[in-house]
């Protein structure tokens, strides 16, 4: 089982990833924003069910080749760190385009199920299980319980901040509406995170 010390670099790392606003934190601030809090924690909710599809991929081999094939490790690394300091660029030089659309009112089912595919098909997460979650997986321990330790604190540390992304923006609905200012602060501030963690993905070294 990984030590504390992995444990907590793992949960400040994961954390820096999820605070980055990917397609699952726009959809649930969107759905937050135009139908309410109730709506976009239901979306937290399928955003994460979603997650655990990803875990079990990784729990039935993905990390598991990563980390016992060097080469394979060399190449996801290099892809993933090319793929983070593409959205920090991206998101850097990204330019206000206006208004937030007004979406649909939808039933909590329906949100649910479309939170779950949004976090399916999301990029950030399958970059994080295939690229950043082997880094912190020992070939020396049963790689299985480790992913599944690592994956459940992925979700646990998820529900924490999508639901406050979820509270807060449904909270300030108004305001995120009509800032472009806010708007801009945070693509400048996301875009420094990707940047850091594009750089930390490009020092780290196989276990």
């Amino acid at each position: 089982m990984p030590d504390f010390a992995t444990l907590l670099l793992f949960s400040a790392m994961t954390m820096g990833i999820l605070l980055v606003p990917g397609p699952a934190v726009v959809y649930i601030v969107t759905r937050s924003v135009t139908q309410g809090r109730a709506a976009g924690l239901v979306s937290v909710a399928g955003v994460h069910a979603g997650s655990l599809v990803h875990i079990v991929a990784a729990a039935l081999g993905i990390s598991a080749v990563l980390a016992a094939s060097a080469t394979a490790f060399t190449v996801v690394k290099i892809l993933g760190v090319a793929y983070l300091l593409y959205l920090g660029v991206r998101t850097l030089l990204r330019k206000d385009a206006g208004e937030t659309p007004e979406l649909r009112v939808y039933s909590k089912r329906r949100l649910f199920w479309e939170g779950f595919v949004v976090n399916v098909l999301n990029p950030k997460t399958a970059l994080f299980f295939l690229a950043f979650l082997p880094q912190f997986v020992s070939t020396t321990e049963p790689i299985l319980p480790q992913v599944l330790v690592f994956g459940g604190l992925w979700v646990g540390l998820g529900l924490l901040s999508d639901g406050a992304f979820a509270v807060l923006s449904s909270s300030l609905a108004g305001r995120l509406r009509s800032s472009q200012r806010a708007r801009r602060r945070l693509d400048i501030g996301s875009g420094v995170i990707y940047l850091g963690m594009g750089a930390f993905l490009a020092t780290a070294s196989k276990s």
